[in-house]
């Protein structure tokens, strides 16, 4: 892509994070394309797209400002390609971009969990193949519109072959937080991500779900065993919060008045939002469980720890995906846990 020119951009898999993402490139001058499937890109074809965020933002592309489609089959004039499928499609999804795309392309995952751009870079050993994440929460309300409902940016894996896109990013508001080696900044998303099960099995929105006690419990459980494995592996997390990992574990389990004083900013976040997983639960998909918990599951196997809260979340998350809808209180999913964790003891 010469210097001055449009970016052109394609987005695989473009659910509520990728449609944020990419519309904001859109809205910064990019030329967009979104592939998902039809029941968003319809939607979005209807209506357009409406970019609202937390902080008051509120950009709007009417749909001649954008391209949709059900297959890459354009990919080859991609510059650089945004990856936002689910982790368990990353693999299939980017099957189809093999012979269609040009070597060198930026190929930029913005998924969950560890080890997306590893699947892709098999896939696609020709082309530009970075780890990226995406730091917050986007909710999809009817009509098109996207609500950026946290705090967070955008954090990629460092390349020279991201300079001719920074400029685009940072117009659109969503600067590259470039990093020598996501790994760590990956493994402490992950840690936070923990959350995203029990907030699914709590049928809350993550606010009122963070500002009960009980919950924010288990999540203190789930994380210090994902810390003790991970200290065994001698993986060291970067910090992402206020605080180091380690002490927000026991920060965690404060009461929730002085949980609210002392950090009101992890609770300002859009009364309407909640994890990826319990809209995930709410559409009947199967959801990230493997690619979060699995993957501190994994981890335990791998340096000899059980690791029974993650696997009990497993099984809760799996139950629920097979039909079993039941919304948990704090103090019966903080039962299950420790009822759990005394097992393996």
């Amino acid at each position: 892509m010469s210097t001055g020119a449009t970016s052109r951009v394609m987005v695989i898999g473009a659910g509520s994070i990728g449609i944020f993402v990419g519309g904001k490139l859109a809205v910064a001058g990019a030329d967009v394309t979104f592939v998902g499937r039809p029941r968003l890109l319809d939607e979005i074809t209807a209506s357009g797209v409406r970019l609202t965020d937390l902080d008051g933002g509120d950009d709007t592309l009417t749909p001649d400002r954008f391209r949709v489609a059900t297959e890459p089959d354009d990919i080859g004039s991609a510059d650089i390609v945004l990856v936002t499928v689910k982790s368990a499609a990353t693999a299939d999804a980017v099957r189809e971009l093999t012979g269609k795309i040009r070597p060198g392309t930026v190929v930029l995952s913005l998924q969950n969990g560890i080890g997306n751009d590893t699947v892709i870079r098999e896939i696609l050993p020709n082309c530009v193949v970075l780890a990226g994440m995406v730091l917050f929460n986007v909710v999809h309300h009817p009509g098109g519109r996207f609500h950026r409902g946290t705090e967070g940016g955008l954090a990629v894996q460092d390349d020279p072959a991201l300079a001719p896109f920074l400029d685009v990013f940072q117009q659109a508001g969503l600067a590259l937080r470039r990093y020598p080696d996501l790994r760590s900044v990956q493994w402490a998303k992950l840690l936070l991500n923990l959350n995203n099960p029990i907030n699914a099995l709590s049928g809350r929105p993550l606010r009122e779900q963070l500002g009960d006690r009980n919950y924010r419990r288990c999540l203190a459980l789930t994380q210090r065993e994902a810390l003790t494995v991970m200290n065994r592996a001698r993986i060291a997390p970067a910090r992402l919060t206020p605080v180091p990992p380690a002490l927000m574990t026991r920060l965690l389990t404060v009461p929730d008045g002085i949980f609210r004083r002392v950090f009101g900013r992890v609770l300002a976040i859009d009364p309407m939002a909640r994890s990826s997983m319990a809209d995930d639960l709410e559409l009947g998909r199967k959801t990230e469980i493997s690619w979060l918990c699995g993957e501190i599951v994994s981890l335990g196997t791998m340096v000899g720890l059980p690791t029974p809260v993650n696997q009990r979340l497993i099984e809760l998350i799996v139950a629920a995906e097979q039909g079993d809808r039941r919304t948990w209180t704090g103090a019966e999913l903080l039962e299950q846990l420790r009822a759990a964790q005394a097992s393996a003891r």
